[in-house]
């Protein structure tokens, strides 16, 4: 379902809105240490934990944890408003190896250009992609992509990236999005989007995209406190609308 142009002014209001709802929502936010109840059926945000020794920008191996929690929060209370999914407005924080990722459609990382990936984590990384697992990658820049690459060429050895253009679904999955290239929003730069295909076809499902010389999630962030232009704010609340959309239908 294509939504027309003038919900575009909705999401620009509920952007600005989360300013006088964003606090509460963080004080019932699980600490990422916290034992974790399980799953309840409804559709949560589901960002994935992983060890690693490199030196993100923000402090090295605890860089999974980036943008944490208030952009889950924040895209949670987008769907919410704007879509029919049944929304757990608590996430959950799950490493690759941990069965209960098979409950979950759809799994976020951050940084994966400092992740670290143990064998038994990409065994079950490819199982999960395999049985219908949709992944997000994003937030890693530059010469950051070759850690990834080698990664997942470990999770999936015979799968070859396709460069995403606007024409692709997934950007269609909600909201039409024209322009894809808003701009990285710490350096400025122009990203790319790369996917995998279920059995490299690019007519089947996307199992993968990643989010190359960008970090969506900031801009979702830092949305209540006008750190950011809201033009772009509301086009990486429109972004992750779609990518939530996508891996729920596909």
């Amino acid at each position: 379902m294509t939504v027309p142009g003038w919900l575009r002014g909705i999401v620009i209001a509920l952007v600005a809105s989360l300013a006088g709802g964003t606090a509460s929502g963080q004080q019932s936010w699980r600490d990422p240490n916290r034992q974790d109840e399980g799953y309840d059926g409804r559709w949560r945000f589901v960002r994935l934990r992983w060890d690693g020794s490199g030196f993100g920008r923000r402090g090295g191996g605890n860089a999974w944890n980036h943008d944490y929690p208030r952009a889950e929060i924040n895209l949670a209370r987008i769907l919410t408003e704007l879509t029919l999914i049944h929304v757990n407005p608590e996430g959950r924080i799950l490493r690759l190896d941990d069965p209960e990722i098979f409950n979950h459609p759809i799994l976020y990382m951050w940084e994966p250009g400092f992740w670290v990936m143990s064998d038994e984590q990409g065994a079950r990384f490819r199982e999960y992609l395999l049985k219908g697992g949709f992944a997000i990658f994003d937030d890693f820049e530059y010469e950051q992509w070759d850690n990834f690459e080698a990664h997942m060429r470990r999770v999936l050895p015979d799968a070859r990236w396709v460069r995403l253009d606007a024409s692709h679904r997934i950007f269609d999955a909600f909201f039409r999005m024209k322009d894809i290239d808003f701009p990285h929003p710490m350096y400025g730069i122009k990203p790319t989007y790369y996917g995998l295909f279920e059995d490299n076809d690019p007519t089947k499902r996307l199992m993968v995209i990643a989010n190359h010389n960008h970090d969506v999630a900031e801009y979702w962030e830092f949305s209540d406190q006008g750190l950011w232009p809201i033009d772009l704010s509301n086009e990486a609340y429109k972004l992750g609308v779609n990518y939530m959309i996508y891996g729920l239908i596909h």
